[in-house]
């Protein structure tokens, strides 16, 4: 319970300190604190995750006999090096008959299914794949909203052995064929319509105007009103086969599981493979700093497309807990009301869908008591807001989660075991060790936050780019003396030891909960007439809260600057790209900063943007 002044936020209770997964642990390890506990984490890496992979109960077709292959090479480690295993089959320990999902819809749709019922069509998936020649080897595309149907795919696709290729369903057409191109798929499933906001959005047609390859295509019209299917596809229904018990694939732990995206400092998205090992993270995560157990019911608007999808698949199940699933928009009432009926008990979130339930009186006279803690993640988030939140549930900690795709969940994060503060971390997650450093790249209490040592979860591979390069070359010597690894946020330790983020150190921002690159909203935006030239920067709100998208523009005459122009530049970042990006402010400027090899001076727009100095004409209002 909450405890003392606001400035002190939340304080463990009998609770937290008795029956959580952590306390269990100390209890397990003779160990006394939560700082002992990750003092061996980081010291012990390969003790800590043995005793995990026992924890959890995570199934092996082989167990592993070697932990860690160069242990003392940060770059070239490899984890579980001869183990084979299949880690879907560890989300389906639960007892049968346990509830595995609830998936309530904006159009009133209400469903529930067991462990049982989720692993048959599961299997159901896999053996519709299986009969189509898809399996180790095979890539298949997964562009669906969060619906207990994509939780099957995604899961039957795993126990075939092939890689899941997933995609937001939010993204334009030219975006997902971008997609598909830098990963060729065999076959793709998806749903023909996404309801959001009392709206039918198609999916299906995007992915047609995509090229997409043959499809198998959910329907949530009714037969009357459905698209027709092109030669082909088929519908999901003709797709399952009979129930049938296919072969699980048993794979090394390093085979690719799925693929994800997320853009990078360039125009092209960056493909992150994950592996069978990268869902320990997300489950150890989940049970250490989450403290996911039977009986709870987690709620966590995303999609099977951005990173928080799968985590949130692998991190509940294995856990042996409930899925809270709402299809629509989580902005408004009909899903905070869902919260309430469906007795979440940890609700995950972006800060701006605070701002907006704040806004808009989405909770007033809700019963949110069922939850236990917040999670928050995507981006910087505001302490008054979480404040806010906290009472929402009668003053209930938040877990504020930062990490990345690269990473399998988190590097830094709260526990349950510690005091949470609005808005900042306790600690590193648990096995991570994390630096800060200066532009010099010497250790500080502000700057660029780099990750030391090696973890279960960390990316090896990148598809079509040097891993090194991205993560490794160039970066300061860590305490041990060894390479550090990048990541690219920006960090600050305050004297009590906790962190604050202070967001991205690099030309990517993160909008909405969404990671993007600066080159990516500039070439959208170039298309448009009179615009000669303009930088996509990212600023952080006075008093904190998510990164607000600024554009420096360029024109070819100032007359033609107007709001109109802004609300143009709008649309096309919304059509072209995706709909969550929105432009806060437009300024217009008669040249943008660069450098002698004509780089934009992304950095030295952010620094002007703060000491609220550029030399530009008026900036006009945001488009709402």
């Amino acid at each position: 319970m909450r405890r003392g002044d606001d400035s002190a936020g939340w304080l463990p209770g009998p609770d937290e300190l008795r029956h959580s997964n952590l306390a269990a642990m100390l209890r397990e390890r003779g160990l006394p604190t939560y700082d002992a506990l990750y003092r061996w984490s980081v010291n012990e890496p390969e003790q800590f995750w043995a005793y995990m992979l026992d924890r959890l109960q995570i199934r092996f077709r082989r167990a592993p006999r070697q932990l860690l292959a160069e242990a003392t090479d940060p770059v070239r480690a490899r984890w579980l090096p001869d183990a084979r295993l299949n880690i879907a089959e560890s989300c389906f320990m639960a007892p049968p008959d346990r509830l595995a999902l609830l998936h309530d819809s904006e159009d009133g749709q209400q469903t529930q299914w067991s462990y049982g019922d989720l692993e048959r069509l599961s299997r159901r998936v896999a053996r519709g794949l299986q009969q189509r020649g898809l399996g180790a080897g095979s890539s298949v595309g997964l562009v669906m909203a969060m619906t207990p149907e994509a939780v099957a795919a995604w899961l039957g696709v795993v126990l075939t052995g092939a890689v899941v290729v997933s995609m937001p369903d939010s993204l334009a057409a030219s975006e997902l064929a971008a997609r598909l191109a830098l990963v060729p798929c065999s076959l793709v499933l998806t749903q023909d319509v996404v309801l959001r906001g009392n709206q039918r959005h198609a999916l299906y047609g995007k992915l047609c105007d995509a090229a997409a390859p043959r499809c198998v295509v959910l329907r949530r019209e009714s037969p009357a009103t459905a698209a027709a299917l092109r030669a082909g596809d088929v519908a999901w229904e003709d797709f399952l086969p009979p129930e049938g018990a296919p072969t699980a694939s048993a794979l090394p732990a390093s085979a690719t599981l799925n693929i994800l995206f997320s853009s990078g400092t360039t125009a092209a998205p960056k493909a992150i493979p994950w592996t069978h090992t990268t869902p320990l993270k997300c489950a150890m995560d989940g049970h250490c700093h989450h403290d996911i157990r039977p009986g709870d019911v987690v709620a966590w608007p995303t999609s099977p497309g951005w990173m928080m999808g799968p985590w949130l698949i692998c991190a509940t199940l294995i856990n042996g807990a409930t899925l809270a699933l709402f299809e629509g928009a989580p902005t408004g009432r009909p899903f905070t009301s869902f919260v309430q009926r469906r007795r979440v008990t940890l609700l995950g979130l972006v800060p701006s869908l605070v701002k907006a339930w704040r806004s808009g009186g989405c909770v007033d006279g809700l019963d949110w008591q069922t939850i236990r803690r917040f999670s928050s993640t995507g981006e910087c988030s505001n302490a008054a807001d979480m404040r806010w939140l906290m009472d929402c549930a009668g003053g209930r900690p938040v877990i504020e989660y930062c990490g990345g795709t690269e990473i399998g969940g988190a590097y830094l994060t709260q526990t349950l075991l510690q005091p949470a503060y609005p808005s900042l971390f306790s600690t590193p997650a648990l096995g991570l060790r994390c630096e800060i450093a200066d532009a010099r790249g010497q250790p500080a209490a502000s700057g660029e936050l780099f990750l030391g040592g090696t973890s279960i979860g960390l990316s090896t591979d990148l598809l079509g780019r040097d891993h090194y390069a991205e993560y490794y070359a160039g970066t300061p010597h860590g305490s041990d003396d060894r390479p550090l690894r990048r990541h690219g946020d920006e960090v600050e330790r305050l004297p009590n030891g906790y962190y604050r983020a202070l967001g991205r150190a690099d030309d990517t921002m993160n909008l909405g909960g969404i990671k993007v690159a600066s080159a990516e909203i500039e070439r959208v935006l170039l298309a448009e007439p009179g615009l000669l030239d303009c930088a996509a920067v990212s600023r952080a709100p006075a008093g904190g809260g998510p990164s607000q998208l600024v554009i420096f523009a360029v024109l070819d005459a100032p007359a033609t600057a107007s709001p109109a122009l802004q609300h143009r530049l709008q649309q096309r970042l919304s059509t072209g790209l995706s709909p969550l990006y929105r432009i806060a402010e437009l300024r217009v400027v008669e040249a943008l900063p660069r450098t002698a090899s004509n780089k934009i001076l992304r950095r030295q727009l952010r620094s002007e943007l703060q000491q609220t100095a550029v030399a530009a004409l008026p900036s006009l209002p945001s488009d709402r």
